[in-house]
Parts: C-alpha cells; structure tokens; sequence
C-alpha cells in the first residue's frame, strides 16, 4: 500500500526533509558516522583527521601512513610530510568507499599564501589517490580562499581538470572572485560568523533568518544564481540545526554528525528558503573583482578578515599536531634505541 505525500512528510525527520531539497554532506573524518547518516559527500579538514586519527579504530590507518613516509626516505622533514599526505589520502579512499560521491581532501594551510605550493601540492594528493586507484573526479581538493588560494584554484581547474572547494570564506568578496575563478564548489563559514558577531557585538542571539552567517549564504547563493555561476554553494561550519533549516535550498550543506544526529530526530516540517527563482529576482548587481579590488573589499570586511586568519592558523595548527604526533610515531623508537 502506498503512503500519501502528507502521510510520508509527518513521518519523515528532518534530516530525510532537507535531502529532498538540498545535498546533504558529512564534516566528519569517522567512517561510523557516514555509515549511519549515509551522505552523498563527504569532508575532512585537519582538525578532523586529527581527531580521528587518534581514535583506536584508526590506528592501521596512521601505521600505513607512517610505513609509506618511511619508505620514501629522504629527510626526517620529508618523511613527516609524506606520510601527512599519505594520512590524509588514506581516509579519503575508506571515506570514498562508503559514500557515492565526493571527498574534499585539504591543501596544508601554512600554504593559504603560496600560490604554487598550493598548486604542486594539490597535484601530489591527487597523485596519491592515483596511487590507490581513486581518480581526480571524485576528489574535492579544498584551498583557504585567499587571494593566492582562489588563483589556485583557477589553475587546478582550468589547466589540471582538478576539481576545487574553496573553504575558509567569510566575505561577500570572496565568494565573488571564486565564481569568476570557476572553481567547483564554496563553503562559506556559517557557524564562524555568527560567533564572530556574538562575541563583537551587543546581540547575543539571533533568530535563524536574521543569523548573520545564514545570511551571509544567501546573499551568496542569490548571486550565484542571479548570475549563473555554476560554482556549488556549500554552507558549512554550523552551530545549531535552526541555522541549516534556515538554509534549507542551498545547493549542499555539510554539516557535523552531532547536528545530523540530531535532525533526524527532528519532526517539523521544511520548506526550502532559497530557490533559484527568487534569487533571479533579487536586486543583487554584478561586480567584477581584480586582485587589488579583491583585497580592498575583503579588507573591508573586520569579521571576515580576522576569522580567515584566524581559521588558517587554526587549521595550521592542527597540521603541526598532527605531524607531532606522525613524528613520535616515527621516530621515537628509533631515537630510544
């Protein structure tokens, strides 16, 4: 017996809701979580493979990793950063195996400024998953959405079919130059903005719709189609299930297991809030952005400044921690004998 659309709608969570309307990605680097939530996509960044990477259920994962490192030689410097690379590939290939779409794969962060350090090393982790028999079309390689970050990506795509995710974004500026870079996908910050304006400001909380971040995404997704932009439009970075409801519509949305698990005990019913017909009548009126108008509007922008800085060094961080950790791994024993 068939069930009525009203019927199937009051039974459906939330979580099954946004799907119908919207490309629901998992932020997670925790196979267990992909398996439950079962996404089209998946991303990893790493603060995430660090996370992960230091669970029990993974440690195989570190070991081969460490093995390959090893194997290529060279300085105790090289043979941390192979194996990082190696680390970072070998989550992806388990991830891949689980989801029917993409993984997003992230570029070191202390290289958000070296545009040809982002290119060359975007090239070794697609040779890498080469290596383990995953091809380039299902790889997202995800850059900081600097300047040099964004004509990176211009390069990864036009010249090397690289498919980029240009993370870290917070300005309107930004967003803008990503498009005219045709690169793949964006994911601008939701969650980060709003802590920004929470802890800068004298409004201490905001009703989905007036979010600062949730705005900042539809300003982005109503451009994007106002202008046909093919470039995907991937909120991410949440704090609260109001904020993805909010953006129910949205081209994809990666959102953490914890907000996952708790959508899919969520009832109310969704309506999507962004639409490609509302956005094509939106007053928006389309810029062009150069490297120095570029700089000029970004800079202009106090909360997108400090939090793109603010997240490279956090992402850097993390990179260094993770290969602290590779490192003891490496060579401690070696060093105690």
């Amino acid at each position: 017996m068939s069930v009525s659309p009203v019927k199937r709608q009051k039974m459906e969570s939330a979580l099954d809701q946004l799907k119908h309307h919207t490309t629901v990605v998992a932020d997670t680097g925790d196979f267990n979580a992909i398996d439950e939530y079962k996404p089209l996509d998946a991303t990893t960044n790493p603060s995430l493979i660090l996370a992960a990477a230091q669970m029990p259920a993974y440690q195989k994962l570190v070991d081969d990793a460490v093995a390959y490192g090893k194997k290529l030689g060279g300085s105790e410097e090289e043979q941390i950063k192979n194996a990082s690379d190696k680390l970072f590939v070998l989550f992806g290939a388990e991830i891949l195996k689980r989801i029917p779409g993409r993984v997003s794969t992230e570029v070191d962060a202390r290289l958000s400024f070296d545009k040809e350090g982002m290119i060359q090393r975007a090239r070794r982790l697609i040779d890498l998953y080469k290596e383990v028999g995953v091809g380039k079309d299902r790889i997202l390689i995800k850059l900081s959405s600097t300047w040099e970050g964004i004509q990176a990506g211009r390069v990864l795509e036009a010249e090397y079919g690289i498919h980029c995710n240009m993370t870290l974004l917070f300005s309107f500026a930004q967003a803008v130059a990503c498009a005219e870079a045709g690169v793949t996908l964006i994911s601008p910050f939701v969650g980060r903005i709003l802590d920004w304006y929470v802890a800068n400001g004298d409004k201490k909380t905001y009703e989905p719709l007036e979010d600062p971040g949730v705005k900042s995404v539809t300003k982005i997704y109503n451009y994007y189609k106002k202008f046909g932009y093919k470039t995907i439009v991937m909120g991410a970075s949440f704090r609260n299930t109001g904020q993805i409801k909010a953006l129910t519509g949205c081209d994809y949305l990666t959102i953490s297991p914890k907000l996952l698990a708790e959508l899919s005990k969520e009832h109310v019913k969704l309506t999507p809030t962004l639409s490609v017909k509302e956005a094509q009548a939106c007053d928006l009126e389309k810029i062009h952005l150069d490297e120095k108008a570029f700089r000029w509007h970004h800079n202009e922008d106090q909360m997108a400044v400090e939090k793109l800085s603010d997240g490279i060094r956090r992402f850097a961080a993390d990179a260094v921690k993770l290969e602290r950790m590779l490192k003891e791994r490496m060579f401690s024993t070696e060093n105690g004998k």
